[in-house]
């Protein structure tokens, strides 16, 4: 290009960095795909750019940019478990802070982590529109380590950065301008429109520093600062890295900048290296792949422009607000004129409710609701590409509709199923085009929960799958390829661990004393209280219809059809496992559930004893890993990693643990083995042993980094 000259620095070989003369700037690229993350030679050959704009006199200031679709979407998370090599980023950041000239950060795509950092330690930060900044390591299980808690509170004020740093929050180019984390934003999308706003951003400095480092921390109430960091440590959960990460922004404001970098980079250092931040690079590492499957490289995904959802109850409402957010236009189906007002309902109070909370404007609102078009007439769903059934869980009354759906749909439209057990080969047979049916099960509230598991059928098209997974994408979840088993993943291994956890309570322990053993470890809820939660009777109806094939000699449990016997259903009923009396937060441990529970067990011979909290926690972890070996072994689940997130994101597994697999995968394996074999003779006739060699293989060195 005229006027512009280019040399390759750091890493020749790959072109890793190069600088090109754009007159009297230098515009230092960053160019190691896929997303220029900033691994060693990046940060060698940053310095080598930054010491030669020190050096010639013909430059006056510099441009930092990345190639391709982003900045420095972060760091190389592969080398955080290793010695790190040298330079590390805080060199970086002093070379450039140090260097006399002015130096901007074009930021596009995402600037996050030690990709933000970097842009910290420049002069200036000019961002295109679509820009993402931020700082997640404490989402990794670490604290920023390179200036981020030093630099960002003092842009920001040591509220906000706690807020920002603890919750690991994606920040837009908007936001960013409004908070000051970025000083521009250019006109227009473009790579050349954000390199020419940058270049003349540091003319326009004129040779002078700016270096964030030397701007003071603003002065705000104590107060504010305090409920900032109360609120952090309840969203997290209490957990080390938001401890640490509170300390560190709160020393911003109290101790000289180079003790706190230097205590930052120190706790950093150690905290990269423990089980938490092992475990949730995993799961990182876990979503990246949950995609990725052999056989679909290269598969098109079919037309995705309108969908359908059949059912407005609170699992299809919730569907289509996901796809409204997402500026999907939805055609809704039901059976009545009753029912679908009933469903509009919930959906005017919800963007109601956003407008409200200053979350959505009203026109935004509106504009959302003008895309659904609400239906009783199933000819309507015509024009959809993708419909979604979220009707009762009953075989017969699915099958009934996929069989009518099928003289109504388009050839071509991917029929998708919400079902959370039932057999989608099945429901798939009610229609004559079983090659476009796909499972698509949401997680409970839909427009919240991000997991969706995807379900292949045995007749499903690789362009259908590609479809269910491109509509994931869409709506911003995470989804994980399942194949079709009873409960596909998720449900599967959590029937096992509750049917464990019912042996538990039978054999000595109370609902309580299980809920709190778990909840102690880091389940988010223990299993009981999510029974009482979701209605005792749902997992009741299950269990009759299975009750002529179940396994006579098989272990099983009768208290929970006791409680639904008298009407125990739950919170919905005010009593379930515990009683909830009104205007109660939780349950309460109510005497005459430990009266049936004691009936239960002198009925079968049980001498009831107590069972420790290691007990509790080992035989449920034990339950899953088993479980999940055995998905493995039948093919259900393609990747161990694949069932770490399911059990992480939609059941309450603490990510600091990293999922059963990663658990199990730190555990001495004779420890395990004597574990699992004891958990079979405890859990009686019916249990199921998986192959300890599919399990060697799921523990295998990906999952033994700490």
């Amino acid at each position: 290009m005229t006027g512009r000259q280019a040399e390759v620095l750091g890493d020749r070989a790959g072109g890793t960095v190069r600088l090109e003369r754009d007159g009297g700037v230098a515009v230092i690229v960053i160019d190691n795909p896929p997303v220029n993350a900033g691994s060693a030679a990046v940060r060698r050959g940053l310095l080598d750019a930054v010491a030669t704009v020190a050096a010639d006199p013909d430059l006056e200031a510099a441009v930092l940019i990345g190639a391709g679709r982003t900045f420095i979407a972060g760091s190389d998370l592969r080398e955080f478990g290793q010695p790190l090599e040298e330079p590390q980023l805080p060199a970086v950041i002093a070379a450039i802070e140090a260097c006399a000239k002015p130096v901007v950060a074009a930021l596009h795509g995402a600037a996050l982590g030690g990709g933000f950092e970097l842009a910290l330690g420049c002069d200036a930060r000019v961002a295109a529109p679509g820009t993402r900044v931020g700082l997640p390591e404490v989402t990794l299980g670490m604290i920023p380590g390179a200036g981020g808690t030093q630099r960002l509170p003092r842009l920001v004020g040591v509220s906000t950065a706690i807020g920002l740093i603890c919750e690991g929050r994606r920040v837009s180019a908007a936001d960013a301008l409004a908070l000051g984390l970025v000083d521009a934003v250019a006109e227009g999308d473009g790579a050349q429109s954000l390199r020419a706003s940058a270049v003349a951003h540091a003319r326009g400095l004129a040779g002078a520093k700016n270096r964030v480092a030397n701007r003071a921390v603003p002065t705000e109430p104590a107060e504010r600062i305090e409920a900032a960091a109360s609120a952090a440590l309840r969203a997290g959960r209490g957990r080390p890295p938001v401890v640490e990460a509170i300390r560190a922004v709160r020393a911003a404001a109290g101790r000289p900048l180079d003790e706190a970098l230097a205590d930052e980079r120190a706790v950093f250092q150690r905290l990269r290296l423990e089980t938490e931040a092992f475990a949730r690079r995993h799961l990182f590492f876990a979503e990246r792949d949950s995609a990725r499957l052999p056989g679909l490289d290269g598969v098109a995904a079919r037309r995705l422009e309108r969908i359908g959802v059949i059912g407005a109850g609170t699992m299809g409402t919730g569907i289509v607000i996901d796809a409204l957010d997402a500026g999907l236009p939805v055609t809704l189906l039901e059976r009545d004129a009753q029912a679908l007002e009933s469903g509009m309902a919930r959906l005017r109070d919800h963007y109601a409710r956003r407008v409200d909370g200053g979350k959505m404007s009203a026109g935004e609102a509106g504009k959302r609701l003008a895309a659904l078009d609400p239906t009783t007439d199933m000819v309507a769903l015509a024009t959809a590409d993708l419909v979604i059934e979220a009707v009762f869980e009953d075989l017969p009354v699915k099958q009934d509709l996929f069989r009518r759906l099928d003289a109504v749909l388009a050839p071509g439209t991917v029929l998708a199923s919400n079902t959370s057990y039932l057999d989608l080969d099945a429901i798939a047979a009610a229609t004559g085009r079983p090659q476009d049916v796909v499972g698509l099960h949401f997680f409970s509230p839909a427009n919240v929960m991000r997991l969706l598991e995807v379900v292949r059928g045995a007749k499903t098209a690789p362009d259908a799958l590609a479809t269910g997974l491109a509509l994931a994408k869409r709506l911003g979840k995470l989804p994980v390829v399942a194949g079709n088993a009873f409960g596909f993943i998720g449900n599967r291994i959590y029937a096992a661990y509750r049917r464990q956890c019912e042996f538990l309570i039978e054999e000595g322990a109370l609902p309580a004393d299980v809920d709190a053993a778990l909840e102690r470890f880091g389940f988010a809820m223990g299993p009981f209280a999510v029974a009482d939660l979701s209605g005792l009777d749902i997992a009741w109806r299950m269990r009759r219809q299975q009750a002529a094939t179940r396994d006579p000699a098989a272990r099983y449990v009768e208290i929970p059809d006791r409680l639904c016997e008298v009407g125990r259903f739950g919170r919905k009923t005010g009593a379930g496992y515990y009683r909830y009396p009104s205007g109660a937060k939780r349950g309460e441990p109510d005497p005459e559930v430990t009266a049936l529970i004691e009936a239960a067990s002198a009925a079968k011979g049980i001498a009831r004893a107590a069972v420790s909290d290691e007990e509790i926690v080992t035989r449920v972890l034990l339950t899953m890993v088993n479980e999940a070996a055995c998905l493995l072994s039948e093919g259900v689940a393609a990747r161990a990693s694949d069932i770490d997130l399911v059990l992480v994101n939609g059941y309450g597994f603490p990510a600091w643990e990293g999922g059963p697999l990663f658990w199990a995968g730190r555990q001495d394996p004779a420890w395990l083995e004597a574990g699992l074999a004891r958990l079979r003779e405890l859990s009686g006739p019916g249990f199921r042993l998986c192959d300890p060699g599919v399990l060697r293989a799921a523990l295998g060195p990906s999952n033994l980094a700490v």
